[in-house]
């Protein structure tokens, strides 16, 4: 067995550790840090309680990222050190252990490199995350249900927040659709590469003939608005309808009409909250997230615009980005990265994190190719 090359390894860690560092601008995050702790102790913060939010976790996320920089860097030393050690005593326990922490290493640095690709315009917001089912009839409500449990487990293992904002069930099993925040830094940046229809194939556990079965699912990812964003929307382009929060079976959870749905009239776009307790709270989460869907659509009609004077540029994702096969084999495959894996039960569990990464370089390289 080959022994591990220590020497040039470290030096690989160390020079992606220094690629990393000059790309996350270490000095502009200390100086983000000073500026964001002067304003956190000012007296009359907690005068805007949303204001002091904002700069609390501002302020957390920045102090975090500072961490798990100086840690790795650290960590890299460390390891340095018990390199040397085992090998000045020829302790192969200790050797085991170092080749351990060079596998650990590697892995933390790539998962960091990831978020130094995060560098589009909202990519470092949080996320509203909306699944629809599509064609397949009962299967494609169940998938959809079934991607939702995905999305939430991811986000559970991470330890990001997430709240549910609207859920529409189906008659017979599954959702029609599911809306649901996820409270994170760079949730939007990280989950936008999961955007688009989502197929899967399996033996129906609704046909009671045990016929095989292809349904869809689509995946909406848009960045949360903050109240720095200027998106006006005129009261006379909205047309808001009231009604009451159903659960499945049309079990009735609410006895008054507090769930909300909103209708942009110029752009068509809808908007139903009903996971709120009442009214008031409905129609604010309800504003705030076609506040954000009408932000990314005047983005996207800017960028069309200035591809229109470029040409001809060909679309970034396919109708179908991922296949869920579960029968006649177990796979799951991304169709743009060609990724995949054979354990179908840990996707659906949450463990999307290769997809997601693979996705966030593929985005990158398609736009240096098209820079």
């Amino acid at each position: 067995m080959a022994t591990t090359d220590f020497p040039a390894e470290i030096r690989a860690l160390r020079a992606k550790y220094q690629s990393i560092e000059q790309v996350s601008d270490v000095e502009g995050i200390r100086k983000d840090i000073e500026e964001l702790s002067e304003e956190a102790g000012a007296p009359d913060l907690w005068d805007d309680p949303a204001a002091a939010q904002k700069v609390t976790s501002k302020l957390s996320h920045r102090q975090s990222a500072l961490e798990r920089l100086e840690t790795l860097e650290s960590r890299i030393d460390d390891l340095e050190v018990l390199v040397e050690l085992a090998q000045d005593e020829s302790d192969e326990d200790t050797l085991a252990e170092a080749e351990k922490e060079l596998v650990s290493l590697s892995r933390s640095l790539d998962q960091l490199e990831i978020v130094t690709l995060l560098a589009g315009e909202w990519d470092e917001r949080e996320a509203v995350v909306t699944i629809r089912s599509g064609a397949g009839g009962v299967d494609a409500a169940d998938f959809a249900e079934m991607l939702l449990r995905m999305y939430l487990r991811w986000a559970e293992r991470h330890g990001y927040p997430t709240s549910v904002l609207d859920t529409s069930y189906a008659e017979e099993a599954g959702l029609k659709s599911a809306t649901f925040e996820v409270k994170a830094p760079y949730a939007f940046g990280t989950l936008s590469v999961e955007a688009g229809t989502h197929r899967l194939v399996r033996i129906s556990p609704f046909d009671n003939q045990g016929r095989r079965q292809t349904s869809f699912a689509a995946v909406e990812v848009i960045p949360l608005i903050e109240q720095t964003d200027v998106i006006e929307v005129p009261d006379n382009e909205i047309r808001v309808d009231v009604f009451r929060s159903s659960g499945p079976g049309g079990q009735s959870v609410n006895t008054t009409d507090s769930a909300v749905r909103l209708t942009h009239l110029p752009t068509g776009t809808v908007v139903s909250m009903q996971n709120e307790k009442s009214q008031i709270q409905n129609r604010a989460a309800a504003m705030r997230v076609l506040q954000s869907r009408l932000l990314l659509l005047k983005k996207e009609q800017e960028d069309a615009e200035k591809k229109a004077f470029a040409g001809d540029v060909k679309a970034s994702w396919g109708d179908q980005m991922r296949s869920y096969v579960l029968n006649p084999y177990q796979m799951v495959k991304d169709l743009r990265t060609n990724h995949e894996v054979g354990n179908t039960s840990a996707v659906f569990d949450g463990e999307i994190d290769d997809f997601i990464d693979a996705g966030i370089r593929w985005r990158t390289n398609n736009r240096n190719d098209e820079a």
